[in-house]
C-alpha cells in the first residue's frame, strides 16, 4: 500500500495511497488507534471540528498521506471541493529516550523477539509509557497546520488524524517514524544492542545455577501457592493503652489511628492489585468501596509529594477519635468545620480535590477557551443554566450549586452548606454531569 518519496531518504518517509471511503465502519480497532483519536479530541478546542474531520475521512477525502519523523501531511478536500494541505506535527523522541527505549525491549526476551520478527508487540507501548517514554501522542502532543488558516484543529486536520489512526491499525511501527526513527534503522540498532554483551558487577561467593539443570527440574518443583484471597476488610490495630507504662512522647491513641490507617491503605492497595490478577473479578474491588469511597484521582502518585497539612487531612479520614482530630485540625491549619470539608474533598479525590477546594485562580487563555466551549456543549442553549465565573468558579445563585475547573480540565461539583461551598461528588470532564451531582435529590446529594 505505501511507496517511497525518491526525493528523500526512503526510509523516513513513507507515502500512503488514498484510502476508499469507510462509510458503516470503525476508523480504528486497535487501542492504540483509539489513543490516537482520544489525543485529537482532547486537544481539539471545538468538538465539532472533530465531528467535521470524522465526515470527511469516511467519505474519503483525505489523499495520498505522506508520513515523516514530527509530522504527516495530506490534501484533503472539504465538502465544496477546495482542496487544502493539512499537517500534523507531533513531537520526535530525544536521542537519550531513544536509548531508554532500547535498553526497555532488550531487557525482555519477549519484546524483542516480537521486534526482531518485525512486530510492535502492544505492551512494549505500555511498558515505555510506565517508564516516561510516550510513543503515542497525549495532550497537546498533535499540533495542527492547514492552508484553510484555522490555528486550532479544523476538519481537515481532523479528517487527516482519523485517516492516520486508519494506518497505524495496519503498521504500528509508524509510531516509531512520526517519533523519529525508521523501522530498520530502529531493529538494526535493537540489534546491535541485544548482541553487545552488557557489563555485570561481580559479586564475590555468589555461584550460578546451570540454565539446563534448572529448566529440567521445573516439572519437579512443586507449584506456587495462589496468592491469598482478600479478607474481609482491614485488620484492626491492637490496644495500645493497656501497657503499664507508656512510652515518652508517644500517645496510644494517636498511634492506634495511625496504624488503623495504614491498614486501610495497604488493603486498598492489595484489593487494587488483586482486581488485575489473573482469576481476578471486579467484584474484588467492592469490598474496597465498603471501606472508603474509591478515590478518582491517581492518589498513589500523589501521595509520596503529600505536605504534613495535606498529610493530615489524609489521616482525618475515617472518623478519628476526639483528642487526635483535634490535633489533626490544627495540623492542617483548618479547624474543626474546616477539615471536615477537607476530608470531603479527600474522599472525592485525593490531593487533587484538595487544590480546588483550597485554590481559586485565574482562568485565561486557551484554558479559558476550553472551559467555555465545554460549557456550550453541555447543555442545549434554552436548557443551560445561568452560571457566574469568579476565577476557576462558576456559579448558578439561585440554585446554590457550583463548577469547579481543576488544572487538569475536570468539572468538580460544589453546594451551599450554611453558607460554605463543600465539595459535593467526583470530577467529571462533563460539567453537565458534575453540575447534576451538586444539586439536592441527586444520587451524590442530599
Amino acid at each position: 500500500m505505501s511507496r517511497y518519496d525518491d526525493e528523500h531518504d526512503h526510509d523516513l518517509v513513507r507515502t500512503f495511497a488514498a484510502a476508499p471511503p469507510a462509510r458503516g465502519q470503525a476508523f480504528t480497532r486497535t487501542w492504540w488507534g483509539q489513543a490516537w483519536l482520544r489525543a485529537l479530541e482532547d486537544a481539539a478546542m471545538d468538538g465539532a471540528a472533530v465531528k467535521a474531520g470524522r465526515r470527511l475521512a469516511r467519505a474519503g477525502a483525505v489523499g495520498a498521506v505522506t508520513v515523516r519523523p514530527g509530522r504527516v501531511t495530506a490534501v484533503v478536500h472539504g465538502p465544496g471541493g477546495a482542496a487544502h494541505r493539512a499537517d500534523v506535527l507531533v513531537p520526535e523522541l530525544s536521542t537519550e529516550e531513544w536509548g531508554r527505549f532500547l535498553d526497555l525491549a532488550v531487557e525482555q526476551a519477549g519484546h524483542m523477539a516480537a521486534l526482531l520478527d518485525r512486530e510492535l508487540p502492544p505492551h512494549l507501548i505500555e511498558d515505555a509509557a510506565s517508564n516516561g517514554i510516550d510513543l503515542l501522542p497525549g495532550l497537546g502532543d498533535l499540533d495542527p497546520e492547514c492552508e484553510c488558516g484555522t490555528w486550532d484543529h479544523c476538519g481537515h486536520t481532523a479528517a487527516l488524524c482519523h485517516q492516520v489512526a486508519r494506518l497505524l491499525d495496519e503498521d504500528p511501527f509508524l509510531l516509531l517514524l512520526l517519533r523519529g526513527r525508521a523501522k530498520d534503522t530502529f531493529l538494526a540498532e535493537l540489534h546491535v544492542r541485544g548482541t553487545t554483551p552488557r557489563a555485570v558487577p561481580h559479586e564475590p561467593g555468589a555461584e550460578g545455577v546451570d540454565a539446563a539443570e534448572a529448566w529440567a527440574a521445573a516439572d519437579i518443583l512443586p507449584r506456587l501457592p495462589e496468592p491469598p484471597a482478600l479478607p474481609p476488610a482491614p485488620g484492626s490495630p491492637p490496644p495500645l493503652d493497656a501497657t503499664p507504662e507508656p512510652v515518652p512522647g508517644i500517645e496510644p491513641v494517636a498511634l492506634e489511628h495511625l496504624a488503623a490507617r495504614t491498614a486501610v491503605e495497604a488493603f486498598r492497595l492489595l484489593a487494587r492489585d488483586l482486581s488485575t490478577g489473573p482469576g481476578r473479578g471486579a467484584g474484588t474491588m467492592d469490598a474496597q468501596d465498603a471501606v472508603e469511597p474509591r478515590l478518582t484521582a491517581p492518589q498513589d502518585a500523589v501521595q509520596a509529594r503529600l505536605t504534613a497539612a495535606q498529610d493530615a487531612v489524609r489521616l482525618a479520614c475515617g472518623a478519628p477519635p476526639d483528642a487526635v482530630a483535634e490535633r489533626l485540625s490544627t495540623a492542617s491549619g483548618r479547624g474543626r468545620v474546616g477539615l471536615a470539608d477537607a476530608v470531603r474533598a479527600w474522599q472525592a479525590g485525593g490531593a487533587p480535590s484538595l487544590a480546588v477546594l483550597d485554590e481559586e485562580w485565574a482562568v485565561d487563555g486557551v484554558a479559558l477557551a476550553r472551559a467555555r466551549a465545554g460549557l456550550e456543549a453541555a447543555w442545549e442553549q434554552d436548557e443551560r443554566p445561568p452560571l457566574h465565573r469568579s476565577g476557576n468558579r462558576w456559579t448558578v445563585p439561585q440554585e446554590g450549586v457550583q463548577l469547579r475547573l481543576g488544572g487538569d480540565g475536570r468539572w468538580w461539583p460544589y453546594r451551599d452548606e450554611d453558607g460554605r461551598w463543600v465539595p459535593a461528588g467526583g470530577a467529571d470532564r462533563d460539567p453537565a454531569t458534575a453540575l447534576a451531582s451538586a444539586r439536592p435529590g441527586s444520587p451524590d446529594g442530599s
